[in-house]
């Protein structure tokens, strides 16, 4: 872990449903560095198109780093330790890590980052992040590129929704009663954001696994 006096300093939050949002949590300059060590990470672990247990492409590209991998497929959602062309995954970067720390307060470092990219058109269907071993560890979100409409629903399926745009930079933390609520993407605002260049939108989510 980094020192306190070398962890970025985040903005007070507001509290969503029991999420912790940070809003422009870092600035254009910190996104711009960002991206630039995702490109490693990308160049290490190459995006793949993940599929559903039940054979159905996802529309957005994932990849990994960290200790573990999440990875779908027709044998069910998991984390694997190596890439599903087979080698290892890529550290986290150091300024997700600082982010991490800053955002939980933890030592413990996440053993996974999950990078998914979103292209025009891509969603995600409102889901919990349950594949993990105890969910007394926070998941956090940082957002990258293009505005995203954010759907958060209930701990039960079916429930009543609420919807907030989520712009490059922000940070979101869903820990305690939020752990487990059912949550989404709507659709991207495809080319809002100039941080990446042929548009999308980047979402980090990191995760203790074990």
């Amino acid at each position: 872990m980094q020192k306190s006096d070398e962890l970025p300093a985040l903005p007070a939050p507001q509290a969503i449903r029991g999420f912790r949002l940070y809003e422009a949590a870092f600035d254009r300059a910190g996104q711009a560095a960002l991206v630039e060590d995702l490109r490693g990470v990308i160049a290490a672990a190459p995006l793949f198109s993940p599929e559903t247990r039940f054979g159905r492409k996802m529309s957005v590209r994932m990849t990994s780093a960290g200790r573990f991998g999440w990875v779908s497929d027709r044998r069910g959602y998991r984390y694997e330790a190596r890439h599903p062309a087979g080698g290892e995954w890529p550290p986290i970067p150091a300024r997700v890590l600082a982010l991490w720390h800053a955002a939980t307060g933890l030592a413990r470092e996440p053993d996974c980052c999950l990078l998914n990219f979103y292209g025009e058109g891509a969603r995600m269907g409102l889901h919990q992040d349950r594949d993990e071993a105890d969910f007394r560890w926070p998941v956090v979100s940082i957002s990258l590129g293009d505005r995203a409409l954010f759907r958060i629903g209930t701990t039960e399926r079916g429930g009543p929704t609420q919807s907030l745009w989520l712009t490059s930079g922000d940070l979101l933390v869903m820990g305690d009663a939020a752990r487990l609520v059912h949550h989404g993407v709507d659709r991207i605002d495809f080319g809002s954001s100039p941080l990446l260049p042929r548009g999308g939108r980047i979402n980090l989510t990191l995760r203790v696994v074990d």
